[in-house]
């Protein structure tokens, strides 16, 4: 596990790095890492000018009423589902004054899980000015909630560093 906070610890500092270099916010909409993601941006120097909000939509509910997630999509599909995590990520995205979105959904464990969606399985959105929406599983090895929380703020962090490589260019007069 302390190989895993290291990795959080370097990837969000060349997160919030990037992320000024490039004059681009970043917004996380969480559900099953409840803030994780959020706290390990904000855990750095500099992560005011990075880091515009996030959001914390571990309920349905909440994920409906902060991000405006469809409900019935959520009883159709599920929470934890490509489908909602990019509702997530775009909600979150529309929501805030960010570039750039990071949303999570998934089952930690460790109960939850079922033979279709085992625990560990987590879906990942992310949302940006500059691209389209991208969506992707992970199927976690359940060695624990800890475990399985904290490999999901890497997968976090590393996809909106991969995001952020491919921004373009700012000009003084343009938009992502």
């Amino acid at each position: 596990m302390a190989d895993l906070y290291d990795d959080i610890a370097g990837l969000s500092a060349r997160l919030v790095a990037m992320s000024t270099e490039r004059d681009a916010m970043v917004t996380t909409a969480e559900s099953c890492t409840g803030g994780m993601i959020a706290a390990a941006i904000t855990d750095n120097e500099g992560a005011s000018i990075a880091f515009e909000r996030g959001f914390v939509t571990y309920a349905n509910q909440a994920k409906v009423e902060l991000l405006g997630v469809d409900a019935g999509l959520i009883e159709s599909v599920g929470a934890v589902s490509g489908e909602v995590a990019g509702a997530m990520a775009e909600g979150a995205l529309a929501r805030s004054n960010a570039d750039i979105a990071i949303s999570v959904t998934g089952i930690a464990g460790p109960g939850g899980g079922s033979d279709i969606k085992p625990v560990g399985l987590v879906w990942f959105g992310c949302a940006s000015a500059w691209a389209p929406t991208l969506v992707v599983s992970r199927q976690f090895e359940d060695r624990g909630r800890a475990f399985i929380r904290a490999i999901s703020v890497v997968t976090a962090l590393q996809i909106v560093v991969d995001t952020l490589d491919g921004m373009p260019q700012r000009t003084p007069d343009s938009q992502p």
